[in-house]
């Protein structure tokens, strides 16, 4: 592996690099050391496809382990992203002997400044308790970035074409489950039926949550997940939840997987806006051995969501009711406001187009 180095981090590895050289891009890889939030920070971007891998929070000690922890970094990224595992190993085996060198030229060290620069945008979802960014990974891998010939490029995109041609081959498989949802509306039949890969976080499931019901992520939402009928855990979005700790154990939803509780747990209830009180249960309806995307797929979905602030069920049944009628006094105010709250009817083609991209925010 070829590591192309600022002389800053040159000079905290406490190394001579070998003079400027060409190595294969794909296992070529510009680093520079930054500080972010105080704390030293190494930021690679590939010469090939502009991925990005981070390490925070380096201390000396950290850097006798470099090429050890770029190895992690990178594996454990690329299995977050469901690249097959021998797919990954065949990669990182390709180039065992790393080799650090100077800087290329101009264009190179441009781009990795422009991948700091991504990297300081998502400053505040750095995980102070790991060296590793998994999740900052993906996300900075997703910027839009110029590709040199006029046009633009998602690194990730990248990414993949360059691992498919290297192993001529598929290159997703995970294990994931089907999930139905269904809004508890009394007089509505509202649900979704959804794929989802078990590795990702109950945030990431919130956030796919949204985009299959149409909810726009104005308010504040939990997950309460059961053992038989009894309540067993308490997923919250904020710190501020626990200042209203109750009988039932709380922690925070972007520490756990969906694989930390599933399948063994299958009933869950998602709460959202605690005001018009919006419940959803999940239950698992079957598991998937070999999924063969890692993003989710919608599969079948009933009714549409009620609009953001209507004002729960009761507030919900009086909206249709003068959206309906173009006699009642509040047809054309409620028409008008449902467009300003980008209230749209349940588009299965719309909602997968958005699920690619759903786990990469």
């Amino acid at each position: 592996m070829l590591i192309q180095c600022t002389k800053k981090l040159c000079d905290e590895l406490r190394i001579k690099p070998l003079a400027a050289s060409s190595g294969e891009p794909l296992f070529s890889w510009h680093a520079n050391l930054i500080t972010i939030n105080r704390r030293k920070t190494v930021v690679l971007v590939n010469d090939s496809n502009r991925y990005v891998i981070v390490l925070h929070g380096m201390k000396a000690k950290d850097f006798k382990n470099l090429n050890y922890l770029i190895i992690k970094g990178m594996r454990e990224t690329l299995l977050a992203e469901c690249i097959k595992p021998e797919i990954v190993e065949q990669y990182l085996n390709h180039a065992p002997e790393f080799v650090y060198a100077k800087t290329k030229d101009r264009l190179m060290v441009a781009r990795m400044n422009k991948a700091c620069e991504t990297v300081n945008l998502y400053a505040d979802t750095l995980q102070s308790d790991t060296i590793k960014q998994i999740q900052l990974n993906i996300r900075a891998s997703t910027y839009l970035v110029n590709d040199g010939n006029g046009g633009y490029m998602y690194p990730y995109e990248s990414l993949y074409k360059d691992l498919e041609t290297f192993a001529n081959t598929s290159l997703f498989t995970c294990q994931a489950v089907e999930l139905k949802i269904t809004l508890d509306l009394a007089k509505h039949s509202v649900w979704r039926r959804v794929i989802v890969p078990q590795h990702i976080t109950f945030h990431q499931l919130h956030e796919v949550l949204q985009i299959v019901f149409g909810w726009q992520d104005y308010h504040l939402h939990d997950f309460l997940i059961f053992d038989g009928d009894n309540p067993l855990i308490n997923l919250v979005d904020n710190e501020e939840a626990f200042e209203y700790q109750q009988e039932i154990p709380m922690l925070m939803e972007t520490d756990m997987l969906l694989s930390d509780y599933l399948p063994k747990y299958s009933r869950i209830k998602y709460t959202y806006d605690f005001g018009d009180d919006w419940q959803h249960y999940i239950e698992v309806e079957s598991l998937v051995d070999s999924y063969h995307q890692n993003y989710p797929v919608c599969i079948a979905g009933e009714g549409n969501a009620p609009p953001e602030d209507v004002g729960g069920e009761g507030g919900y049944d009086e909206y249709l009711e003068a959206i309906a009628d173009p006699e009642h006094p509040e047809h054309a105010a409620m028409i008008k406001w449902s467009s300003m709250q980008w209230y749209r009817d349940f588009n299965l083609n719309q909602v997968n187009n958005k699920l690619q991209d759903a786990l990469r925010r």
